[in-house]
């Protein structure tokens, strides 16, 4: 933790155990950013993680359902978040891919890890006029998509650029 502090105000990704990472801050800000969130959002995050990312969301949404698989991130962010006062977070312990159906539908769906392809729960999970935004690739590099979903529910895809995120994993370990 001694070390992280002292790269605090760089813009670089940072390691926060477990083999995560916690994106660089303008990244963060730019994600937050492109999921356009509003007052009445409702989103799902997939990869609580340290919880930095989730404090935006709940700062700018209604309501932020996160995800997270690995145990003691999980138990630190929920603690983190709690003292920090915020009251418009649901956490769950589990495999993200699969989403959170019975809080579907999600206005905005953020993941903060990447896929070989989009997880078919989480686009039937996003809202009809929804934002999700996955990064999408290989180990190597991904892209990030910008995934919309209009009124009638027809799916767009647009590439924001290239990244690399940790690969997102199912419940057995498997990368997906």
């Amino acid at each position: 933790m001694e070390i992280n502090q002292a790269y605090a105000s760089m813009d670089i990704p940072l390691e926060i155990g477990y083999d995560q990472t916690i994106s660089q801050p303008s990244l963060v800000l730019e994600m937050t950013n492109t999921l356009e969130l509003t007052s009445d959002s409702k989103v799902l995050e997939i990869g609580t993680g340290s919880g930095y990312q989730t404090a935006f969301l709940a700062k700018f949404s209604k309501h932020v359902f996160t995800i997270e698989r690995i145990q003691p991130l999980y138990e630190k962010a929920v603690k983190r978040l709690d003292l920090l006062g915020y009251d418009n977070i649901s956490y769950k312990l589990g495999d993200g891919s699969k989403g959170w159906e019975e809080y579907a539908p999600f206005d905005r769906i953020i993941v903060t890890s990447s896929a070989f392809k989009i997880p078919t729960q989480l686009l039937e999970q996003l809202a009809n006029n929804g934002r999700m935004l996955i990064p999408v690739g290989t180990e190597d590099v991904q892209k990030l998509l910008l995934v919309t979903k209009d009124i009638q529910g027809l799916i767009n895809e647009e590439s924001l650029g290239y990244v690399r995120f940790v690969r997102l994993l199912d419940e057995e370990g498997r990368k997906l």
